[in-house]
């Protein structure tokens, strides 16, 4: 190889060599020959534009001085610029030049034409460097003449024939200048064919020159291609040997690791097979422990099956005895409830109400009461003072004005444990417009624990006492339901949306054909499972509740109202279930008509709903009665609210009534009516109840 180039390169000198000293243009010819082809063909087509803005000769028009200054200075600037890209200088001779290329041009033989048709001489001059600017004529040189003087002052308007004269001499120079212009650019035409010439002559030689670059090219690119093949397989050689003693040295350190943990390992062995023999000692020792412990477990789990079984016979047995408890005291018990007094109500008279102490004591909850009346009529007839008649009553039990509701709850909470365990449940409040009724059921403002009534508290005890038992295995399951019946009409309290107030679409029927339990036919039965469930729902069935002010209340409930809860439980692994209904029922206000009152329309609507509410209220009486009567006939369809009662108050049913009574001495008419009514409701004796158990 690099004989080969040695060779090459002697060969391209000795043709450089060959060549005679020229101009400037052969001073050039150290340069490569593909530069010196793009510098040509550049300095070419400057050249052909240069030569095609020249102006020709003989191209002289008529015009007139000034028109001929105009158009000769464009001439002037494209000869400038022409000499400034052809590097010609015009301040010395052209002889010398002339010949230099005819010299030129007969030592390199007959003229060639190259690719483009340029010749030689446009080649040399492109292969020129550029030369310094010339510097400014000097007068009496071979260049155009110059003018050289001051141009003549402006003659006045009414000389013409010295203006006249003045054209005509200003005329005469720019002649003489333009035959001064096409004369050179007549020679310097001629030089252009010349240097085309000799630019073909030097494309011919750099073409053979270029061939033979090529081959040299090609056979420095085969070696250097060898050249990096070898380099790179040497580099590949040097990594493969680099890596193969990094590996060399790795497997040495993990031959070192090796035996180290071939000492530790055998340590470890060692010390294992020591604990091997500890451990198959303790083993036999905790085999015969397991066995004890075996035995203690099989014992364990018969314990655990007899204490279950006798669990489930307690259970069984506190069922009885509650239910035995519950009917000691009256599976149809009346409660008296008094209200404490109103702001902005006049107090009674000391005597009013008396609530005599129990048979126990003066700390034995009372369970009677005491109401004075005097008698008007009997005081005016004789002009002396009525005497004052005192009705006693007694009841189950009797809640002065100042009891609370957690004391009221404590009484029933045993009746409502008894919904759990099977047996239908049903809790009347029942009295007069404004005796605190709704308080007693339902409570007081939102967000008062104290003041919650026997709804939310009935809740939440099923729902504690619930979650107890499902440590024995029983499981609950609630749904609740909230009606009203106004009119005679039953009416769902928790609709919503379209179906709220579409009371005439719910009716009263049998859940199955053969099937003794009553459902209301479009209304929501919910699932319940938590207080804040319990509390949603009545707050919706409050505020879709019938009311309206009488006489007696600014809000009224003008209807009754019933909460049923049913209660479904299993027990899965002893395959029992049990279920009953929880009723918790809102009396409507029971007051008497006046038969001496105008009535207006709006005060006519009160009385239909008055009639409406009493009748249902004697019905609900006559209901009581037959049961303890034991009659054939029971009314129960007389009314809306005994059929639907129907199951929660037969015999297998436990039932308590609160009675409620206002404080007012101005409200003892219907205060001893209700009385009288709860009298007659606490005389009455149901058969003994008998759980749902399936």
């Amino acid at each position: 190889m690099r004989g080969r180039g040695s060779r090459d390169t002697g060969t391209l000198s000795a043709a450089f060599a060959s060549r005679p000293v020229r101009t400037t243009v052969d001073m050039q010819a150290q340069r490569p020959p593909l530069l010196e082809v793009k510098r040509n063909l550049e300095l070419n087509t400057a050249l052909v534009k240069s030569s095609s803005r020249l102006p020709l000769a003989g191209s002289r028009l008529k015009r007139g001085p000034d028109q001929m200054e105009d158009a000769l200075e464009p001439a002037k600037k494209r000869t400038r610029g022409m000499g400034a890209v052809t590097k010609v200088d015009t301040s010395r001779p052209r002889g010398p030049l002339l010949s230099t290329v005819s010299q030129t041009a007969a030592q390199k033989g007959p003229k060639k034409t190259g690719p483009r048709g340029c010749s030689t001489a446009g080649t040399v001059l492109r292969n020129q460097k550029p030369a310094p600017a010339a510097p400014a004529q000097k007068p009496g040189t071979s260049t155009a003449p110059v003018v050289v003087g001051k141009k003549p002052g402006k003659r006045p308007a009414w000389d013409l024939k010295g203006q006249l004269c003045d054209l005509n001499e200003e005329l005469k120079r720019y002649r003489e200048k333009t035959h001064t212009l096409d004369r050179e650019n007549q020679e310097l035409r001629e030089q252009l064919r010349e240097v085309q010439e000799q630019a073909t002559t030097l494309g011919a030689e750099r073409n053979t020159l270029e061939g033979e670059l090529a081959s040299v090219r090609t056979q420095a690119e085969q070696g250097r291609q060898k050249l990096e093949t070898l380099s790179a397989r040497v580099l590949e050689l040097e990594e493969c040997l680099d890596t193969k003693e990094k590996l060399v040295q790795e497997l040495q350190k993990e031959r070192l690791q090796l035996q180290e943990e071939r000492s530790t390992l055998s340590t470890q062995l060692e010390e294992r097979e020591r604990r091997f023999q500890a451990s198959e000692a303790a083993l036999s020792s905790s085999q015969a422990e397991v066995v004890c412990l075996r035995q203690k477990t099989a014992a364990q789990v018969t314990l655990l099956a007899e204490q279950g079984d006798r669990l489930y016979g307690l259970e069984m047995e506190r069922r009885r005895l509650h239910n035995q408890l519950q009917e000691l005291k009256g599976n149809i018990r009346v409660f008296c409830r008094v209200r404490p007094v109103l702001a902005g109500e006049s107090t009674p008279s000391p005597g009013f109400l008396v609530f005599p102490p129990g048979p126990a004591g003066p700390y034995d909850p009372p369970t009677r009461v005491s109401l004075s009346r005097s008698d008007d009529r009997r005081s005016t007839l004789t002009g002396a003072p009525a005497p004052t008649t005192r009705h006693d009553f007694s009841f189950d039990r009797v809640f002065p004005p100042g009891s609370k509701q957690e004391e009221v709850f404590e009484e029933i909470s045993m009746l409502v444990q008894s919904a759990l365990d099977g047996y239908p449940v049903c809790i009347f409040a029942y009295g007069q417009t404004g005796s605190g009724k709704t308080f007693t059921m339902e409570g007081g403002p939102r967000g008062d624990p104290q003041l919650e009534g026997l709804i939310p508290r009935a809740m939440r005890h099923l729902f504690s006492v619930a979650q107890e038992m499902s440590g024995q295995g029983w499981t609950y399951s609630f749904v609740a339901s909230y009606v009203e019946i106004y009119n005679e009409t039953v009416r769902d309290l928790l609709a919503t949306g379209a179906r709220k107030g579409q009371g005439g679409e719910c009716e009263i029927r049998r859940a199955g054909p053969g099937s003794e339990e009553l459902t209301v036919t479009n209304a929501r039965y919910v699932p319940v499972s938590c207080e804040k469930e319990v509390e949603a729902l009545l707050h919706l069935a409050h505020q879709n509740r019938a009311v309206a002010r009488t006489a007696q209340n600014e809000r009224s409930s003008r209807s009754h109202s019933v909460f049923q809860l049913q209660i479904s439980g299993e027990h899965a692994a002893r395959g029992l279930q049990c279920g009953a209904p929880l009723n918790l029922v809102d009396l409507a206000g029971s007051e008497r008509l006046d038969p001496g009152l105008t009535l207006g329309p709006g005060e006519r609507d009160r009385l239909r709903e008055t009639q409406a509410i009493n009748s249902s209220l004697s019905t609900l009486g006559l209901v009581i009665m037959a049961l303890s009567n034991k009659e054939s006939h029971v009314p129960y369809r007389n009314s809306k609210l005994t059929y639907l009662l129907q199951n929660s108050l037969g015999g297998s049913a436990k039932m308590l009534m609160f009675v409620n009574i206002s404080p007012l001495e101005e409200n003892v008419s219907e205060s001893l009516n209700s009385l009288r009514f709860a009298s007659k409701v606490n005389q009455c004796v149901i058969g003994t109840a008998q759980a749902n158990k399936k």
